[in-house]
């Protein structure tokens, strides 16, 4: 079978959108895309950029619909921003691919590079400057999509060498196939949905922060228990979807495609709520789901729908549609998923022995509130946490999505300022506080009365299970800090424990009366190091 190149690729997409009426005035950096035009595609001449895009605008605003508009390099794109902006005012969806020098000597400033990206200033509606040539279809597909979103010009900009560099993968494609938009539950989209879940033999629940509150969570229990699914929670969310106590709740997406697709493999309708499709985190090719599975998503962030792979994305609030789908899907007669299996209470550590992370998750879960917020930053032992200490309320649970460190400290401080009444604990890893150490002082200054559980395992042990997974070894040292002299230096209150009687004591003392306080405590936990990390 002939392998495709990007051009064809881009002609597929741009059928697939109705995009066959090119508006433009040719340039030489958009000579291999326009050459040879297929039968099915008609070029429409104009003599200035200006004129191009005036009737690229006057087309969009007659069909309702986005028009094509090719434009050259920064002369082209220059001569028309002008009428870019007038599109913009004029709320006409126009899809541009603008023309750029070779990729392969970009880096030399030839003659006919360009600095393209803030040449439009704000008027574009969305840029992309595609990484790879592979992901020039895609960002094309999305361009479609934020044109129609953002009622306006959405520009793709395209290296010339690109159009005949092989395509790649069907499922590389970074843009949703179909993208519906919605205020509230619109009855007929909702329709669409139910019918698509109706029809399922087996179908599956992903959420998402962007399903965390009460009255979600609500329709989303109401929907899962009607469907009687699995519900899974996104990788790497910043906030808990679903009560993760619920019966029906099956654990955390794995950030991989190989395991993604094996955990999706028995369904063939998964629907996202809240959710992206699907957040990962090695990349590993191949589809997100076995082929036959249709994926749908609901979302009110539109960068998350604009960028999924899914079948249909509909760009909507999930708490209404939800309601509305738990209102008019049957209830169904199958069995429900089998009960998750729930990690065992590990055996205190045996004299000599040091802790481990899963005694202090043990011990901190049996006694808990329901309404305490976990904020977590400890990445090496984050898969444990996560198993151990669900989220049972709304705002239950909290992560630094971008993985960066330095979150939880100050984060944990502003929570306790908002919600005085819920007790907050934020459990970070001894590397991550060091990036917001000095946010105890206000904890302290401000009668923020959180609970900071410091992972005090002497280095940076993420780092250093990722070298081993590489197969090398780390050049950074472990180091020994003493955070209980920190947080003391910084006027917070702060205790050390290492030996599992006294974690359990001072677990005892503090969490019971965690809501009330008006005091930070900073506990340092000493562990060993986890010896394996999966995300």
């Amino acid at each position: 079978m002939a392998v495709k190149t990007v051009r064809e690729a881009t002609f597929d997409v741009w059928r697939e959108y109705g995009l066959t009426s090119i508006f433009a005035n040719p340039g030489s950096t958009e000579i291999k895309l326009l050459t040879d035009l297929p039968d099915d595609f008609r070029f429409v001449l104009a003599l200035h950029e200006s004129s191009v895009v005036g009737m690229a605008t006057g087309w969009a605003l007659g069909h309702g619909e986005p028009a094509l508009v090719i434009l050259h390099t920064t002369a082209g794109l220059g001569n028309a921003v002008g009428a870019l902006a007038t599109a913009r005012v004029n709320r006409a969806p126009l899809v541009v691919v603008v023309g750029q020098q070779d990729r392969r000597h970009l880096a030399t400033e030839p003659f006919l590079a360009g600095k393209l990206r803030g040449l439009a200033g704000e008027y574009p509606v969305w840029v992309d400057e595609p990484v790879r040539p592979q992901d020039v279809p895609g960002a094309i597909a999305r361009a479609f999509h934020e044109a129609v979103t953002g009622s306006g010009p959405a520009l793709v900009i395209v290296p010339m060498d690109d159009w005949l560099a092989e395509a790649g993968a069907a499922d590389e494609r970074a843009a949703p196939r179909r993208v519906a938009r919605a205020r509230g539950a619109d009855s007929r989209l909702v329709a669409e949905l139910a019918e698509l879940v109706t029809g399922s033999s087996s179908p599956a629940l992903v959420v998402g922060a962007g399903a965390d509150d009460p009255e979600t969570w609500t329709a989303l229990v109401a929907l899962a228990e009607r469907l009687g699914c699995p519900v899974w929670q996104e990788s790497f969310s910043s906030r808990a979807g679903f009560p993760q106590d619920h019966p029906l709740f099956a654990g955390h997406l794995p950030a991989d495609r190989i395991r993604l697709r094996e955990t999706l493999a028995p369904h063939d309708v998964v629907l996202a709520l809240g959710a992206p499709v699907f957040r990962q985190y090695p990349f590993i090719p191949g589809p997100f789901v076995n082929p036959g599975t249709v994926v749908a998503m609901v979302s009110s962030d539109r960068a998350e729908v604009h960028r999924s792979s899914a079948d249909l994305a509909l760009l909507a609030a999930p708490g209404p549609v939800c309601a509305e789908l738990a209102r008019i899907v049957p209830a169904r007669t199958a069995a429900p998923p089998a009960p998750r299996a729930l990690p065992a209470v590990p055996a205190p550590p045996a004299a000599g022995e040091p802790l481990r992370v899963a005694h202090l998750f043990a011990a901190m879960a049996e006694r808990l509130p329901r309404n305490a917020i976990v904020i977590e930053e400890s990445p090496s032992s984050r898969p444990e946490l996560l198993e151990r200490l669900p989220a049972r309320e709304s705002l239950g649970s909290i992560s630094p999505a971008m993985g960066g460190l330095g979150f939880a400290l100050p984060a944990a401080t502003g929570l306790r300022m908002a919600l005085p009444e819920r007790p907050i604990v934020a459990i970070v890893g001894d590397g991550s506080s060091m990036y917001s150490i000095q946010a105890l002082w206000s904890a302290a200054q401000y009668r923020a009365g959180a609970l900071f559980v410091i992972l005090s395992n002497g280095g940076y042990a993420i780092m250093d299970r990722l070298a081993e997974q590489a197969g090398g070894s780390p050049p950074w040292p472990g180091f020994a800090v003493d955070v209980t002299g920190l947080a003391r230096a910084f006027g917070c209150p702060a205790r050390r424990v290492s030996e599992h009687d006294d974690l359990l004591a001072v677990l005892d003392e503090v969490l019971p009366g965690l809501a009330g306080r008006t005091e930070p405590l900073l506990l340092e936990v000493v562990v060993a190091q986890d010896s394996t990390f999966a995300p």
